[in-house]
């Protein structure tokens, strides 16, 4: 069966879930819905689908098998339970949502519906950072004791300028950490384990008409034992490429980007040459380090096949809501910390309050 997908929103991710969708086999983009009559046609025109500008008669398409959600960050909710309540399976953007407990909404319904649920976070699929946690499964760090990663991007003013819900807490639920570290945060847990303790800071320097940090670090402590370290910025020129980097008593590796800058463990093995020669350094792309436009679509074709995949196979999605869940609530607690001026505890009792 070809899998028919329905995106809601039709801002400029949209346009990346159209990309990958088009270079799945057995799926297709069947609909698209905006509020504004406008952009859904132009982008059904694009895309070659047929434009909605009413969600209830997108949902009632019975080809829409998939529903994708592209709205703001804090306008996820509404369109993904109404999504669920009609039967459709789920991808939603990062993050999942801005709030534990809208998270929870979105997980809950999906549950209640028995429809499937993915959070949208394709940095899990490169070969660098699948090769890492896969050396990760396989003891090779020994005892995992540090854990760090740098999200140093550029933004400009003109960019929070360009859509009023950008650096708002409303709709954008947060900055740098929130907005564009996330993909980072979530690769952190992925390969350390979950957190138990943050400690962070967060402040707003280099941009005006925003409410969100666009500078931030933090340090947290993993159920492990291990510590981490997490800093995140806009406000980086002229934005460098993503990092992060991992090390335990056996083992040491660097990735930048999905480059591979280090790949050291006490016992070597024959793979790690032809691992090196693919992710090796000297590959990069820009990563979206100064212009969110400059990401490739191929972490998310790779993410969507995986969630047909999951489907047609009835088994849960690699990425499902709990696991996009959980960067959401470290970034939660990371802003707690800054707000209160004290080391805060996961798991998060409610969402925090932030001050007025």
């Amino acid at each position: 069966m070809s899998v028919g997908f329905g995106i809601v929103g039709t801002g400029m991710i949209a346009q990346f879930h159209a990309k990958a969708i088009e270079a799945i086999t057995g799926a297709s983009l069947v609909a698209c819905f905006d509020m504004v009559g406008e952009r859904a046609d132009a982008f059904g025109k694009e895309n070659g689908c047929k434009a909605y500008s009413n969600l209830d008669e997108m949902l009632a398409n019975e080809d829409v098998h998939v529903v994708t959600i592209c709205t703001p960050s804090g306008a996820h909710l509404d369109p993904a339970v109404a999504a669920a309540k009609a039967g459709k399976h789920l991808l939603v953007e990062k993050p999942l949502e801005i709030t534990l407990d809208r998270c929870d909404q979105i997980i809950n319904a999906c549950k209640a519906s028995g429809v499937k649920l993915g959070a949208i976070l394709p940095s899990r699929f490169s070969q660098a950072n699948m090769a890492l946690k896969e050396a990760i499964e396989q003891g090779r760090f020994g005892k995992l004791t540090l854990g760090d990663t740098f999200v140093k991007w550029w933004r400009s003013q003109e960019y929070y300028d360009s859509g009023g819900w950008r650096g708002t807490w409303a709709l954008d639920g947060g900055g740098a950490f929130m907005n564009q570290a996330i993909h980072n945060v979530d690769l952190l847990h992925w390969f350390m384990g979950d957190v138990s303790q943050v400690i962070g800071m967060t402040s707003t320097i280099a941009h005006e008409r925003i409410e969100v940090e666009d500078v931030g670090a933090a340090t947290v402590k993993f159920k492990s034992g291990a510590i981490g370290n997490l800093e995140a910025t806009t406000c980086a020129f002229p934005g460098l490429l993503k990092k992060t980097e991992i090390h335990g008593t056996t083992g040491s590796v660097i990735i930048e980007q999905d480059s591979i800058l280090l790949w050291e463990f006490e016992e070597k093995r024959p793979e790690d040459e032809k691992l090196l020669a693919e992710c090796g350094a000297g590959n990069e792309s820009t990563g979206g380090a100064s212009d969110p436009k400059a990401i490739s679509f191929v972490g998310h074709q790779k993410q969507f096949e995986d969630f047909v995949a999951a489907i047609n196979e009835n088994r849960e999605p690699m990425i499902d809501g709990y696991e996009g869940r959980k960067s959401v609530e470290v970034i939660l607690a990371i802003y707690q910390s800054s707000w209160e001026g004290k080391r805060i505890d996961l798991p998060l009792a409610s969402d925090p309050v932030r001050p007025e």
